[in-house]
């Protein structure tokens, strides 16, 4: 067991490998991705025991619209049936769910029922459970640069007034902290548009392992290895 002040406070994931999985397998990509949903339940339960504040997933990114309707139309129905099978498990065990990314591009009935477990878990203090949908790190930005270009036209705010806290505080994370520890599954080493902001010093842990075969024991190595890492922030460590 990791001792607290060594357990990350928030862990970012980016839940890859789903498709490669059953292709593996001689299965649909869909295949890889309902056996993906499972694992995001224990997951979820293993970050909570553990002591994790904060679990960022990266559920849709702004590049995955660009996949076939049928991979899509079936990524929001796993979607909605996950949020109407696990609202009244996260509610019992204390999560929080929160979504950013550009969530009026999705389905209806899927806002609706992430607008229902946010609702329903608003109050609890427990882990908080952040879905990261139809979202892109660079859009945010772009968003958060005309959000203060408005203010800065309008009179309300003097460019010179403009620093990184200020940025941050008009990006959709401002209230989530800055990730400790960014895990990717399936082999691949690059971030995929995903928290480019927030990541500036988060520590970053790659694995072989496909998502779906991503278990708890595979998330407690992730942050073992963490736990033994020197995080300095361009800074020096005191002997």
């Amino acid at each position: 067991m990791l001792k607290q002040q060594n357990v990350p406070r928030h862990v970012a994931i980016i839940m890859d490998g789903n498709g490669r999985w059953a292709q593996r397998q001689g299965e649909a990509r869909v295949f890889g991705h309902h056996s993906g949903a499972t694992r995001v339940r224990e997951v979820v339960e293993t970050a909570g025991n553990m002591g994790v504040d904060y679990l960022t997933l990266y559920a849709f990114s702004e590049e995955n619209w660009r996949r076939p309707d049928e991979e899509v139309s079936a990524l929001f129905s796993l979607l909605i049936t996950y949020l109407k099978g696990e609202v009244e498990r996260l509610h019992e065990n204390g999560v929080r769910l929160k979504s950013i990314g550009n969530i009026d591009r999705l389905p209806v009935d899927c806002q609706e029922w992430l607008k229902h477990v946010e609702v329903r878990t608003a109050n609890n203090q427990g882990l908080t459970l952040v879905l990261a949908l139809s979202y892109g790190a660079r859009s945010d930005i772009v968003r958060a640069c005309q959000s203060l270009a408005a203010d800065v036209k309008n009179g309300l705010l003097d460019p010179s007034q403009i620093d990184e806290a200020l940025l941050h505080s008009r990006l959709s994370t401002s209230l989530l902290p800055e990730p400790d520890l960014l895990i990717r599954t399936s082999g691949e080493q690059r971030l995929s548009n995903f928290l480019l902001w927030e990541m500036a010093y988060t520590e970053f842990y790659f694995t072989q392992v496909h998502w779906p075969d991503f278990s708890k024991e595979d998330f407690a190595a992730a942050l073992s290895v963490y736990a033994e890492r020197e995080r300095r922030f361009g800074g020096l460590i005191t002997p």
